[in-house]
């Protein structure tokens, strides 16, 4: 088993070397990456060197676009949730240009790297606060699901894999004695690059775990309908898919 994971940790290191590409500006190197933001294009982020070591930065990217399009972020609660979501990644916002920023040593460049991308995703998905439809965050309605259903958890949990990377899931249910440990992440816009983040965190994370620990995916499917070749992919590297609409059916084995 250790070696179909170590197999699959190695095609996911070498997919991402061969699809992101550099160009220098000046005394920035831009580098872009295989990860798609909500208009489809290619997210890019800038580097160079700071003292003996590098800062890291979308260049404003994120935050401009989003209240270009129409979310902005001048409400306590909004600019609470972009705070609490980079200090989730431990990723910093520049005051002066609300760049997304992070520095790095070289021995660290790579596990920064991952987590500022990973943080220009998930605030980008704050993009869908600004439909006067959604209310709160689907990881609000899921974990008021999980304390209705008397399903104990610890929220926003952040776990190191044998990458090296560290990656957030939303809740852990710790194990019982008649169920093993339980890692959810609440999709609340299923696609390809939210399913490769969740899959290459229980990839990467799955060894590090107790035996028989088992991942989860609850899937935001109101208002939506699910691709099912996300359904598929999640299926294929053993992370249960839960569609939010049929998440009493889940309850029991969650609960236990």
């Amino acid at each position: 088993m250790i070696d179909d994971i170590r197999l699959l940790v190695d095609q996911y290191r070498k997919w991402l070397e061969q699809e992101t590409s550099l160009r220098e500006i000046d005394d920035w190197v831009e580098i872009t990456t295989p990860y798609l933001d909500r208009h489809n294009d290619y997210l890019q982020i800038y580097a160079r060197r700071q003292g003996n070591g590098y800062i890291l930065t979308d260049d404003s990217y994120i935050i401009e676009d989003l209240e270009q399009s129409g979310c902005r972020l001048d409400t306590p609660r909004r600019q609470g949730l972009v705070d609490m979501t980079l200090r989730g990644f431990g990723v910093g916002i520049s005051k002066d240009t609300r760049a997304l920023e992070v520095k790095a040593s070289r021995g660290t460049f790579a596990l920064q790297k991952h987590n500022l991308i990973q943080a220009m995703l998930a605030v980008n998905d704050l993009f869908y606060l600004s439909s006067s439809t959604i209310r709160r965050l689907f990881t609000e309605d899921v974990a008021a699901w999980l304390d209705v259903s008397d399903i104990r958890y610890t929220p926003s949990v952040k776990l190191s894999g044998t990458s090296g990377f560290d990656h957030r899931f939303d809740f852990v249910i710790p194990k019982s004695r008649s169920r093993p440990e339980r890692l959810l992440r609440a999709i609340n816009r299923p696609n390809r690059e939210n399913t490769q983040s969740t899959v290459f965190s229980w990839i990467d994370t799955h060894n590090a775990r107790a035996a028989g620990s088992c991942a989860y995916a609850i899937l935001n499917d109101t208002d939506q309908q699910i691709p099912s070749n996300v359904e598929d992919a999640l299926q294929s590297y053993d992370v249960r898919p839960v569609l939010w609409s049929k998440r009493e059916e889940s309850r029991e084995e969650l609960a236990a």
